[in-house]
């Protein structure tokens, strides 16, 4: 449906109310993201959650702490696969895994860790090259419910496929079916993946660093950021490696125009992976 100028501009009006009401309230600011993408979100929200405009899910969601958790499923993307572009995995196994086995100990941050499959793509990883008893893995979302999602391990059989040939292609040197159970349609991974991995709540836009790592991989995350949100998340991953840490970023996210990007230099550029400058 065409809306005229007036209903667009009120419209724009309530989803600022919106987003403003959901950060006072709940602390989750989604204030600059980009908007043409939150736009498209909330109106799907709006439609399927079955309120007439958007000032009223903003009442909804002052008034009725369950409001959040459904409106979050919305505004926090949890499409992902494990071993998502292949490539990128096989450029760490290859190139960054080499600088990693020179420490003794290791600290490994997935920011944006979604429902888990990139996370356990790292794990099994890590275990593959005899670097997993060394590593603390931290897996952080904004969403209570990925997080869960992410801790349970637990995946449609139908995905598997994918999964298992991502996993060949990026160079794995064992069989992913080494690392689940199937049953009822569903798998479950091992619960000995998650024995070195703390799941936490983390807020890119408002949290500050918690640690020295010597990996951070954030990938298809700050697509969804206005450039200000991109270079706040940015200074925040500089502030979080050691020296000469790596940086994992999307295929169509850059350091490029952000101000620290004079923090890195390219390592394997072709898979946006970067390390951290030792000055």
């Amino acid at each position: 449906m065409n809306r005229s100028e007036p209903e667009e501009k009120v419209e724009d009006i309530e989803i600022r109310l919106l987003l403003e009401a959901l950060f006072v309230r709940y602390h989750y600011d989604f204030r600059n993201y980009s908007m043409a993408s939150l736009k498209r979100r909330l109106r799907q929200a709006r439609q399927q959650l079955g309120f007439a405009t958007f000032s009223a899910m903003q009442e909804s969601l002052l008034h009725d702490p369950a409001m959040l958790p459904r409106l979050l499923r919305y505004l926090t993307v949890q499409v992902s696969e494990m071993f998502r572009d292949p490539d990128y995995f096989r450029a760490i196994r290859e190139n960054v895994v080499p600088h990693l086995r020179t420490y003794p100990s290791l600290k490994v941050w997935i920011a944006g860790c979604s429902e888990g499959e990139e996370l356990y793509s790292f794990v099994i990883l890590f275990r593959e090259e005899g670097l997993e008893e060394r590593t603390i893995f931290y897996a952080t979302d904004i969403n209570q419910e990925a997080l869960q999602a992410a801790e349970a391990g637990v995946y449609a059989l139908d995905r598997l496929q994918l999964f298992t040939e991502n996993h060949r292609k990026s160079g794995g040197t064992s069989s992913l079916s080494d690392y689940y159970q199937a049953a009822y349609g569903r798998v479950s991974f091992d619960r000995t993946l998650r024995r070195n991995v703390v799941f936490s709540d983390h807020s890119l836009v408002t949290d500050a660093v918690f640690g020295e790592m010597q990996l951070i991989s954030c990938r298809n995350v700050m697509i969804y950021f206005d450039r200000k949100l991109q270079d706040r998340a940015i200074g925040l991953f500089s502030e979080s490696l050691a020296r000469k840490g790596f940086l994992g970023l999307g295929a169509k996210e850059s350091l490029r125009f952000s101000r620290h990007a004079s923090d890195f230099d390219d390592f394997v550029r072709e898979e946006k992976i970067y390390q951290r400058r030792a000055t």
